[in-house]
C-alpha cells in the first residue's frame, strides 16, 4: 500500500491545529485593526454627524470584516491547492468555505488521508464567527447609546421649545 495514501489521524490534526492557530492569530490582529479603526471614527462623531456617515462606518466596519474572513480562508485554502489536496483553486477555496461556514454541502471532499482537515476548518470558523460576533455586538452598544442619547437631546429640545 502507497504510504501516501495511508491516513495518519495524528498529523492531520497536528497540521490542521497549526492552520487552526494561524487563522486565530490573523483573525485576532485582522480584528484589532478593524476595531480600531471604527474607534477611531467613532470619537469623532458627535450629536450633528449626519446618520448617513454613522451608517457608512458601521458598513465599511462590516465590510471590513468580511474582507478579514475571506482573507483567513484564504489560509486555508491555498495550502491545499499548492499541496494538490485538492486540484484546483476554485474547488479549494469552496470546500474551505463551506467547512468554515459549516455549511458542509459535501460537493467536494478531501481524500481520505486528509479528511480530518474538514472539522478543524469548521473550528476555526467557528472560533472567528464568535469573536467577529462579539465585536459586531460591541458596535452595536456604541450605536444604541449614541441613538438614546439623540434621542434624549431631541426631547429636551422639545420640552425646552414648549
Amino acid at each position: 500500500m502507497d504510504d501516501l495514501s495511508t491516513p495518519k489521524p495524528v498529523l492531520e490534526i497536528l497540521v490542521g491545529t497549526v492552520f487552526l492557530i494561524v487563522v486565530i492569530f490573523v483573525h485576532g490582529v485582522g480584528i484589532r485593526r478593524v476595531s480600531r479603526q471604527f474607534s477611531k471614527s467613532w470619537a469623532n462623531v458627535t450629536g450633528s454627524t449626519p446618520h448617513w456617515r454613522v451608517n457608512l462606518m458601521l458598513a465599511v466596519t462590516i465590510a471590513a470584516l468580511a474582507a478579514l474572513h475571506f482573507a483567513e480562508t484564504l489560509v486555508w485554502a491555498v495550502p491545499l491547492y499548492i499541496r494538490a489536496i485538492i486540484p484546483s483553486m476554485r474547488d479549494s477555496y469552496y470546500y474551505v468555505l463551506e467547512n468554515y461556514t459549516t455549511l458542509g454541502e459535501g460537493n467536494v471532499t478531501l481524500p481520505d488521508r486528509w479528511r480530518l482537515l474538514g472539522p478543524i476548518i469548521g473550528m476555526s470558523g467557528l472560533f472567528t464567527f464568535g469573536w467577529t460576533g462579539s465585536v459586531l455586538v460591541s458596535i452595536m452598544t456604541d450605536f444604541g447609546k449614541f441613538d438614546m442619547l439623540q434621542a434624549r437631546r431631541e426631547r429636551e429640545e422639545e420640552d425646552n421649545a414648549s
